[in-house]
């Protein structure tokens, strides 16, 4: 069976995106492996277009990446060896106003032996909220995490994110897990954005006990529009804040603490970096402040016109090279 190139795509993305192997993700499929691999590859190679099926012959070698550019993706990879080749295909096409796929920067990369990891990095799949939000401060959702500081025992992290742009809206660092701390982080939050009464969010939890108390109950019924929390023993309907104190942790957990303060300096560069700077991908690859503060449509349509612009610009530079070459034959 002939597959468009938009289930290809999706196939990929759904191997990308399986909590288990390769092999059985394919296998429940009904996909050969080896077919899989050579979608991949051609991927890879030639990003979305590569999954079309293209005449015998064709040729498509005008959009040829030059040389020179393929050493400023290197050196831009040299110098932010922190970005992914996702990362750094957005980051060049936002901050040197050239555009280049993030299937081209991994293949330039690993040609040079820059990168050694797998083409694929196998994610957990998590369910999404039944009531997606379509804007910004319609939904928020709450969790807890925990670190351990030598000397002072476990401190509780608790972070609120606006669910339609994953934007950290507030998090505080708190030496207990009660009710009465997640009122204060929700109070913070409140705070922070000024929403009033009739625009304020629905909150997402899950079941913790600070969150079913009678005390929090009635606090979320005067201060909030709605108080929902996810289904008993099933975390990923808040998948969103699971995921990203997964990601948090990845990071600020590769340092020992020995007092509460050297966390929250951690923690405090760790989500400026997060909100302002980290392309996520669910986004359409900008950032969650990018969406938060509305900027989200403005970087689409300046990065289609860097597009236009570069292949253009290579496609007249191919046909002034083919004239040359017609003319010295």
């Amino acid at each position: 069976m002939r597959r468009s190139a938009g289930e290809k795509m999706e196939v990929i993305r759904i191997v990308e995106d399986s909590q288990v192997s390769v092999k059985r993700t394919l296998q429940e499929l009904g996909i050969n492996r080896s077919t899989f691999y050579e979608w991949y590859k051609r991927y890879l190679e030639q990003g979305y277009e590569g999954l079309k099926q293209q005449p015998r012959h064709q040729n498509r070698f005008w959009n040829k990446i030059p040389d020179n550019e393929r050493q400023r993706v290197v050196e831009t990879a040299l110098d932010r060896e922190d970005l992914s080749p996702r990362e750094l295909s957005y980051h060049i096409t936002d901050k040197q106003g050239w555009f280049i796929s993030e299937s081209s920067v991994y293949r330039i990369l690993k040609s040079r032996g820059l990168i050694t990891s797998p083409a694929y990095i196998v994610m957990s799949a998590a369910d999404e909220f039944k009531d997606k939000p379509d804007k910004v401060h319609q939904q928020w959702q709450i969790d807890f995490t925990y670190f351990k500081i030598i000397g002072w025992g476990w401190y509780y992290l608790a972070t609120v994110l606006d669910d339609y742009s994953r934007y950290i809206v507030h998090w505080e660092l708190c030496k207990q897990m009660q009710s009465t701390d997640a009122e204060r982080v929700v109070r913070a939050a409140l705070l922070k954005t000024g929403l009033d009464k009739e625009n304020r969010p629905r909150l997402l939890s899950d079941n913790g006990s600070c969150f079913i108390s009678d005390q929090f109950r009635e606090f979320t019924e005067i201060e909030l529009n709605d108080h929902v929390r996810g289904a008993a023993y099933h975390p990923q309907t808040q998948g969103k804040i699971e995921r990203y104190h997964r990601t948090m942790k990845n990071v600020v957990k590769l340092n020992n603490y020995y007092f509460p303060g050297d966390l929250e300096q951690q923690l405090e560069q760790f989500v400026g970096y997060y909100n302002n700077h980290r392309y996520h991908e669910s986004l359409e690859n900008v950032t969650p402040a990018d969406v938060y503060n509305n900027r989200k449509s403005l970087i689409l349509e300046q990065r289609a016109k860097t597009k236009h612009r570069t292949l253009t610009h290579r496609k007249m530079l191919y046909e002034q090279q083919k004239l040359i070459v017609n003319a010295d034959h």
